[in-house]
């Protein structure tokens, strides 16, 4: 059936539509969720850095961390997209299908990333003003925003590289790239911020600089690789049968995590309301919610790929299976970090209330205010995240898309105007608005859970009637 896949790439797709499911997803998303872990240590490193030049600054890098995640949506799209149908294509054995959308995928990644610099870059100003970013937000961060945009031009090819090297189960060598790019842009953040005392936007250079480390890892590793995994110019095609599925997964998962996004930039400006370390209060809660909820976010992204290709390979009760073993592991993440975090929540909000050895009381109550509310929401994003994964591998991306648009735009813009416009709640009611949002999406989940697991059943019956 076209290319013939390395001997152990296919013995990976034996043991993913084989083994224990639990076992498969210690192997495979266990390091994704490492990884996505670091990645949130890595985001609250660069607050801790930031919060040592100002709290502006803090609050500057959360509101554009929202903007540039905007961005972000429509490169993690595509790599969700490809991922997927690369996954199926992988579990069906069809590896020529599994070549031409890999090599089409990395082709997409770098048309995308050179528009979006092209366009936002010079227009970086009125883009942030017509997004409502407060001015004093904007005259700090103007500079960090374009500088992270060129980031982001590596990023979404680095993306594409992680989510393929996702579908072939390499979590191991995912986490130790990401430790690679974290220690380098760390240690420059440090070098930038502590000895140079420069301000945040040193700390986007540092960020740009370990991205480039990894794009230039990727371009020497891609020739060397083998397989139907293999990049080559010959294999692009953007025909029907090769771009359309891919399309038919990202479009939907884009569109979710631009309108997700641009939801909470629509909540920063609101918090605005409150006063502008408000912002930044909310998203340091929301880095230290991460560290709980990332590690979701990396079961779910190993997850679907797991659950595509068993059903490429036809086993559909074995991906309900994947399915049960995920949210009983989410959910206990879940636990576990909403203990861990209730008794470490002062510690935690003061040390990021300090800035140039100076203690901000105010800023230290604000973060605790928010996130006491905001910590009981993790078990329900655990529940969340694990039917976003049954979903996401059988192609179903509208429903995640329903799911986490309604999060922002039913379940938290409309609850913090309510809370703002007829009760007498301070900074605390962001916070509620965090824990209401939260809670109502993981509910939404399970009521939306039940006719998919109905119809999987269903699927399941006409494919023995027909294998028998």
């Amino acid at each position: 059936m076209g290319k013939i896949a390395s001997s152990k790439d296919e013995s990976f797709r034996e043991y993913v539509i084989s083994a224990h499911p639990l076992h498969v997803l210690f192997v495979v998303c266990g390091p994704l969720a490492v990884y996505e872990a670091m990645q949130q240590i890595f985001k609250i490193m660069d607050s801790l850095m930031a919060a040592h030049i100002s709290s502006n600054a803090v609050s500057a890098i959360s509101s554009l961390t929202q903007i540039t995640a905007m961005v972000t949506a429509i490169g993690s799209g595509l790599a969700v997209g490809g991922c997927i149908r690369i996954s199926e294509s992988y579990g069906q054995g069809d590896y020529e299908m599994v070549r031409r959308r890999t090599s089409t995928l990395y082709a997409g990644a770098v048309v995308v990333s050179v528009v979006m610099a092209l366009v936002l870059i010079p227009f970086a100003r009125p883009f942030l003003k017509l997004l409502k970013t407060p001015e004093e937000l904007i005259s700090t961060g103007v500079g960090y925003f374009r500088v992270e945009i060129l980031s982001l031009m590596l990023s979404f090819f680095n993306t594409v590289y992680v989510a393929i090297e996702r579908s072939r189960g390499h979590g191991k060598k995912i986490l130790n790239l990401n430790l690679a790019v974290i220690i380098i842009k760390l240690g420059l953040s440090a070098i930038f911020v502590y000895i140079f005392q420069s301000g945040v936007i040193m700390i986007s250079v540092a960020s740009l600089i370990s991205h480039a480390a990894l794009t230039a890892y990727v371009l020497i590793a891609m020739p060397k690789d083998e397989g139907a995994f293999r990049f080559a110019f010959s294999a692009i095609s953007f025909r029907k049968e090769t771009v359309a599925p891919v399309l038919k997964v990202s479009y939907p998962v884009a569109a979710e995590k631009m309108l997700f996004a641009a939801g909470k930039v629509i909540v920063n400006a609101m918090s605005a309301f409150y006063g502008a370390l408000t912002v930044g209060a909310l998203g340091i809660s929301n880095n230290i919610g991460g560290l709980t909820t990332n590690w979701h976010s990396g079961m779910m992204s190993g997850a679907s790929s797991l659950v595509s290709q068993n059903r490429g390979a036809g086993k559909y009760k074995r991906t309900v299976r994947i399915f049960w073993w995920l949210l009983a592991v989410n959910v206990t993440i879940g636990l576990i970090g909403m203990i861990a975090v209730s008794f470490t929540l002062p510690w935690l909000a003061e040390i990021f209330a300090q800035s140039k050895n100076q203690f901000d009381p105010e800023f230290r109550n604000m973060i605790v205010k928010i996130h006491r509310y905001e910590l009981w929401g993790y078990v329900m994003l655990g529940i969340n995240s694990s039917v976003n994964a049954l979903l996401l591998g059988y192609g179903f991306a509208k429903l995640t898309m329903l799911l986490n648009v309604a999060r922002v735009f039913v379940f938290r813009v409309p609850v913090l105007w309510f809370l703002q416009n007829f009760t007498a709640l301070g900074t605390e009611a962001v916070g509620v608005t965090m824990m209401v949002s939260n809670a109502a999406t993981g509910l939404m989940s399970l009521v939306v859970l039940i006719p998919v697991l109905l119809w999987i059943k269903k699927r399941d019956r006409v494919e023995e009637k027909e294998v028998g």
